[in-house]
């Protein structure tokens, strides 16, 4: 289905944003990763989850906190791969504390990596889209992009931020091939929340078993974690005709967590 597209897929080299890419590359889209560590292993992974379309998968270590970075990102996908027709802003740190002891190093790291990345990818981005009109531009925001919790002020903001950052980007193409929409998961089993995890068994003194259910039962009443596979199956589902006239949604993952 996605024969002949790129896609950008930011911190994409763990988590969620590799199992979008995976299933990106299992349509057929060439795949240009994004992030931090080990890229050999993530790329392997994507190559062979489109293999059978013969995908390219290129990779470049952006600092996503630094818009000069996230030029140089475009100025190699533009190179490379002839630019980028599908856009997926996954990446994201997170910081836990009450604000009034909030460090304002935090406060800016977690704004500039979670809204503002995407702000700078999508003003490089649409260009292109425009002018082949045909674009896809998904926001990994989270269920903290709709509601809140303590201790997360800076993660809530800008994940709220990122949901009327779509909103926004949605209407000022709404007359085009190009769509904007969000994401918002619940709980997913990632490098980040097992170390929130971990960090919760820790300050209680109970296992870590216990913590990932204490966890799941406050917020999502499945009980169950939503998997990056779901969640790269809905982004290729908004790359897809059917979801031509889907535009600026804020669509939760979330085993029921806003059903309450």
């Amino acid at each position: 289905m996605l024969k002949g597209k790129t896609a950008l897929v930011t911190g994409s080299t763990s988590g969620i944003g590799l199992g979008i890419a995976q299933r990106l590359a299992a349509q057929g889209a060439d795949v240009i990763l994004n992030g931090f560590g080990d890229a050999e292993a993530p790329k392997a992974s994507v190559v062979e989850a489109g293999r059978a379309h013969g995908v390219r998968v290129g990779f470049h270590g952006a600092d996503m906190s630094q818009p000069s970075a996230i030029e140089d990102l475009f100025a190699y996908a533009q190179q490379a791969f002839g630019g980028v027709d599908i856009l997926v802003n996954n990446a994201g740190i997170q910081f836990v504390a009450p604000v009034e002891e909030f460090p304002v190093e935090k406060w800016d790291a977690v704004l500039a990596i979670n809204l503002s990345s995407a702000f700078h990818t999508t003003r490089l981005a649409l260009p292109g889209m425009r002018a082949r009109n045909w674009g896809r531009i998904i926001n990994l925001a989270s269920a903290h992009g709709l509601v809140a919790s303590a201790g997360k002020s800076a993660y809530v903001a800008a994940k709220h931020g990122l949901v009327g950052l779509t909103k926004a980007v949605a209407l000022e193409t709404a007359t085009t091939g190009v769509t904007v929409n969000a994401i918002c998961p619940g709980w997913v089993l990632t490098p980040l929340v097992q170390k929130q995890i971990e960090a919760r068994a820790d300050k209680e003194g109970i296992t870590v078993d216990d913590a990932q259910k204490g966890l799941l039962g406050e917020k999502q009443p499945s009980l169950q974690f939503v998997t990056p596979e779901q969640l790269g199956d809905l982004a290729v589902f908004m790359c897809s005709p059917a979801a031509d006239n889907v535009r600026g949604v804020a669509w939760n993952v979330d085993g029921g967590w806003l059903a309450q």
